[in-house]
């Protein structure tokens, strides 16, 4: 959602004091875009003060500040020689709103969220290491590329590089003076905390120590050392309120018929536009309130700036990345400082522009300059850098397409690589396999991805090919949102021809009703029937426990139909095991050993203790309903293991030490399994010892329950004794997630039973 504009006391002289920057900034690049578009000067003055104000007003972005963008000189340019007056191109610039307002009403915004982020970051990477290279010239007094220009290609027949070679033959002693030191005193702002947090913006300080030193220059000696007016800011300067309204264009509207008007409006709206739009998620990564600015009010606002611009005679306006950058450098919190800075724009102008005229562009070319650096920093390179090739090789492609081209080109350059990864990516894992183990036997579940396109038809035919006659492939598309028709195609030819043919069993699951040709079917069970209980093992039903509990802990769960299980286990129960457990809330079987509905019997009591009625389960479970395996399970850290070894140890009943009167029995059953001799009292156990020696007795005691069973039910030893079933025991790790099993080969007659066990 937007941020409120509204701006409190706190934040109200922080916005001033941005605004005031962004001002500074801002004059001399609308005088360096209109120079390079080949507009009159005062049109880009015009678009800046449009943006700061109506746009600023309308939007809904809080930190982008709009204006004529540099990454429009080109097309403005063009238009210009094109339609043969400037105020025909006007015209264009009016019909250009005209259409960004119909695509903000319609909701065209829409594709801001399908920017790549590497192409986002590497525009703000970018426009960085574009400002660095571009304001050394400036910095050093060589100025004859206008300070708005941002294209690899200048309008002198210079390039970026060429230019900074031939400003190290240029370097105007006192425009240098300026710029180092200003440089110098930005550094120094931001290392004194005091100074960092005060009302009065470094840029401001270093902008009126620019002018002081060139007025000293002049006043002292002058000569070599004096800023020339080339070197200063250069503002249209009127003589009276007549004269400044002398300076307006309108638009020729007897040009109404001419066709190339609506071409020139249509190229414009749709470059404009999509600058804006990636300009503002480029302005919302910066933001440190990470606030989301709303597109389609933001196409609307530039819409309505651009037919008030067509209309008084002003450049095309858009987000701009780099006001916006340094607006968010120089603390504004809300868009009052956007529109402070507009009216700062359209007041100097009017009434002051004489003394903007003694502003050095060295100045703001260091203040520019220290923008560029944030935006470009080391940590920005690293991180995209560890989020893989995917992401880095998009991002650094889009900076050095940017750098050595244009805004406009490189951007278009890095989405199309951008999208080439992606498509790359898609083409190489358009499907996840996975080979699962059910209990009928092995199947191959193909995981078809969230959207499945034509990209993806070779990966999934070669799969389908490479199943093995008379094998079993499940299709999953429960995660899917869309298949191409090709797609759905290959799936039908697949099943009613292919797996016929081989003998290979198909189902499918996640297709329903948005695929009339395609049902849901899946042809193996996953769950314990009569059929499958009389077919397994006691062993193998321990090998179903091993595999499940190792894919709970690799996370890799098998496939299962919930309603479709629900409505199948409905008739009847054939468990294939019963599970003896804690009712510890950390230890559920089902979970554990990643079971379906209906495999198990569970049995649950706290510390897992064979008493009567827990007997009379177990041989319910295993004699009339056929399960083949008793599993005793303990567990780490277990509480009421941890409670019998506290009480027995102080002396004490459960009674005593909690209140609940009928504890005794449960926790007298689990002390038969403490060796009193190494007993300790509390306070006396060393750090982890208490631990382990409590894990220690759960493992006994799960070995003396299987003992216990065995003693005391003659049914399920004779069950035993005929292969018919198999008991065994197991302690959890709840830390890990790992079930260790182990079954008794022998017991001991002592009073603290301790079979010998091996692990299994």
């Amino acid at each position: 959602m937007p941020a409120t504009s509204t701006s409190s006391p706190p934040t109200f002289f922080k916005d001033l004091s941005a605004g005031l920057v962004v001002f500074l900034v801002a004059l001399p690049l609308c005088l360096g875009v209109a120079l390079a578009s080949n507009a009159p000067l005062f049109a880009g003055i015009v678009a800046g003060i449009i943006g700061g104000i109506v746009v600023g007003v309308l939007s809904g972005s809080q930190t982008s500040v709009s204006g004529p963008a540099a990454g429009l000189t080109a097309i403005v340019a063009a238009q210009i020689t094109k339609l043969g007056a400037f105020d025909v191109f006007l015209l264009a610039v009016m019909f250009a709103g005209v259409l960004q307002i119909i695509l903000g009403v319609c909701r065209a915004g829409f594709i801001a969220a399908f920017f790549p982020s590497s192409v986002i970051k590497g525009l703000l990477a970018a426009i960085g290491v574009i400002l660095i290279l571009k304001q050394i010239p400036h910095v050093v007094g060589h100025d004859p590329d206008p300070e708005g220009d941002m294209g690899f290609e200048q309008p002198d027949h210079e390039n970026t590089f060429t230019e900074i070679w031939s400003a190290l033959f240029d370097i105007q002693p006192g425009a240098a003076l300026v710029g180092v030191l200003s440089i110098l005193l930005m550094v120094f702002w931001d290392k004194i905390k005091p100074l960092k947090n005060s009302v009065v913006p470094a840029p401001l300080v270093v902008v009126l120590f620019g002018v002081g030193v060139s007025m000293l220059l002049k006043q002292v000696g002058g000569g070599a050392w004096a800023i020339g007016a080339s070197h200063l800011v250069q503002v249209p300067v009127a003589k009276d309120f007549s004269a400044f309204l002398g300076f307006l264009v309108f638009p020729n509207f007897s040009a109404l018929g001419n066709p190339a008007v609506y071409g020139a409006a249509f190229t414009i709206a749709i470059v404009a536009s999509l600058e804006t739009m990636l300009n503002l998620e480029a302005v919302d990564k910066i933001d440190p309130q990470q606030r989301s600015s709303p597109p389609n009010r933001e196409l609307i606002a530039q819409g309505i700036g651009n037919v008030t611009a067509g209309l008084i005679g002003g450049l095309p306006v858009t987000s701009v990345i780099v006001r916006s950058s340094v607006n968010i450098n120089a603390g504004g919190k809300t868009k009052l400082s956007t529109f402070f800075h507009g009216i700062l724009l359209l007041g100097c102008v009017l009434l002051v522009p004489g003394m903007l005229n003694q502003i050095p562009l060295a100045a703001l070319g260091a203040i520019l300059l220290m923008t560029g650096l944030k935006l470009a920093s080391p940590a920005l390179v690293k991180q995209m850098w560890t989020e893989g090739r995917n992401q880095f090789l998009p991002f650094i492609i889009t900076v050095v397409a940017i750098v050595l081209t244009d805004l406009l080109v490189g951007i278009v350059i890095g989405l199309v690589v951008s999208i080439s990864f992606i498509l790359h990516s898609n083409m190489r894992r358009p499907l996840r396999k996975f080979m699962e183990q059910h209990i009928t036997g092995d199947v191959l579940r193909i995981e078809l991805a969230n959207q499945v396109s034509f990209f993806s038809r070779v990966k999934l035919e070669e799969t389908l090919r490479s199943v093995p006659k008379g094998g079993h492939v499940l299709l999953d598309a429960r995660s899917t949102d869309y298949i191409d028709a090709d797609i759905l195609d290959l799936i039908h030819d697949f099943q009613h021809n292919t797996a016929k043919v081989h003998g290979i069993k198909l189902s499918l699951a996640g297709f329903k009703d948005k695929y009339p040709q395609i049902k849901d079917r899946i042809q193996f069970l996953n769950y314990s029937s009569r059929e499958v209980q009389d077919s397994l093992t006691p062993e193998r039903v321990l090998e179903i426990f091993k595999e499940g509990n190792e894919r709970f802990r690799e996370g890799t769960h098998l496939t299962r139909d919930i309603g479709r299980l629900v409505d199948a286990t409905s008739a009847g129960q054939f468990p294939m095991a019963v599970v003896l457990s804690c009712i510890d809330s950390r230890t559920p079987a089902e979970l554990v050993f990643d079971l379906s509905l209906g495999d198990v019997f569970s049995v649950r009591i706290a510390g897992n203790i064979a008493r009567d009625k827990v007997l009379g389960s177990l041989e319910y479970s295993c004699a009339v309903a056929g399960a083949k395996m008793i599993l005793v399970m303990g567990h780490t850290s277990c509480g009421a293991v941890n409670a019998a070894v506290d009480l027995i140890c102080s002396n004490q009943t459960a009674a005593e030490a909690t209140g609940c009167v009928n504890l005794d029995s449960l926790v007298s059953e689990i002390q038969k399994s403490v060796d009193l001799s190494t007993c300790k009292r509390e306070g006396e156990w060393l750090p982890a010892e208490k631990a382990a020696y409590a894990n220690e007795v759960s493992r006994r005691n799960v070995l003396r329950t299987m003992r216990k069973i065995t003693e005391r039910s003659s049914t399920l030893t004779g069950l035993v004794q005929q292969g018919k079933l198999v008991i065994v025991g197991a302690m959890y790790d709840i830390q890990t997630g790992m079930v260790s099993f182990f079954q008794t080969e022998g017991s001991s007659h002592s009073p603290l039973p301790i079979p010998m066990v091996k692990a299994i």
